[in-house]
Parts: structure tokens; C-alpha cells; sequence
């Protein structure tokens, strides 16, 4: 394996939304709470749950997490929840505002980073950002080919 930055996760991470750091620029980080089922919290510690494709949108003052895939759990009867049902999270009324004011502008969404445990709760990182233009991907991909050729010339000297 090659040597370099590696991405450390937390054991406490559920899972990650890795497709948000490449196909947006991230502005700012918070932390939210979940609310969520019983059967939901099973099934999230059995380990199935899935951020792709998920967004977070401010409705009436409140955040809600949409399309975080929580599939049912297989030990309950009749009771299981909707795998893909909006799910509001638990902010302050200050977070929210300045999010509110932040999203009004201009290209700015919500996007879920990763799913967490802290002190035995459920927590979602989610990130303010902004899409990146496919040439922005380009000029990032392009840099990387550059970092990884100046590399291997210099372990060859």
C-alpha cells in the first residue's frame, strides 16, 4: 500500500457519504441529532444504513434528512418503519437560522457526511457546500496526476 494521507474513521462511524467531499466544496460542518424509530436504531447498529443519495432541506424552521436508507429490520413484526422516510434532526435554533440565511444564497445545499455514534446517540454530520463544476473536477483530477508523477520521479532519483 502506498504511503500518504490516509482518511482515518472513527470506530464510532456508521457510514460515510464519500461522494459529498468529491462532488462538493465544503464550506462549514455541523452536527446533528437523529430522530429516529426503534426499529430504525437496531437496524442502523446491525449496520444498515446508507447515506447515498441523501440531502438535508430546511422546512418551516426545521431540518429534515431525506433519502437516508435505513433498511427494515428484519426482527420485527409489523411495526418497521419506511426505509426512506424523512427524518428531522435535532439542531439549535441558531444553527438553523444561520443555515437558513447561508442556503438563501446562491448554490448552497445540505449534505449528510457521515452517520455517527456520540455518547450511544445516533449523530449526522452534515456539511454546508456548494457543487463543484465538472471543470473543477477536472482541474482537481489533473493536479492529482501531477502530485502522483512529480512523486514517482523523485522516489526514482
Amino acid at each position: 500500500m502506498a504511503k500518504g494521507k490516509k482518511k482515518k474513521t472513527s470506530p464510532d462511524t456508521i457510514c460515510q457519504n464519500k461522494r459529498a467531499r468529491r462532488e462538493y466544496d465544503i464550506e462549514n460542518t455541523f452536527e446533528a441529532g437523529l430522530m429516529l424509530a426503534g426499529t430504525e436504531v437496531k437496524s442502523i447498529r446491525a449496520g444498515h444504513a446508507n447515506l447515498v443519495d441523501a440531502y438535508a432541506n430546511i422546512k418551516e424552521g426545521e431540518v429534515y434528512l431525506y433519502n437516508l436508507d435505513i433498511a427494515p429490520y428484519e426482527n420485527a413484526a409489523h411495526f418497521n418503519h419506511e426505509p426512506r422516510r424523512r427524518r428531522k434532526l435535532l439542531m439549535h435554533r441558531q444553527e438553523i437560522f444561520k443555515l437558513t440565511t447561508k442556503i438563501k444564497e446562491r448554490g448552497y445545499t445540505l449534505i449528510p457526511l457521515d452517520l455517527h455514534y456520540k455518547n450511544g446517540f445516533v449523530k449526522v454530520t452534515l456539511a454546508l457546500a456548494k457543487g463543484k463544476k465538472q471543470y473543477d473536477n477536472r482541474q482537481e483530477i489533473l493536479a492529482k496526476q501531477e502530485r502522483r508523477e512529480m512523486r514517482s520521479h523523485s522516489h526514482r532519483h
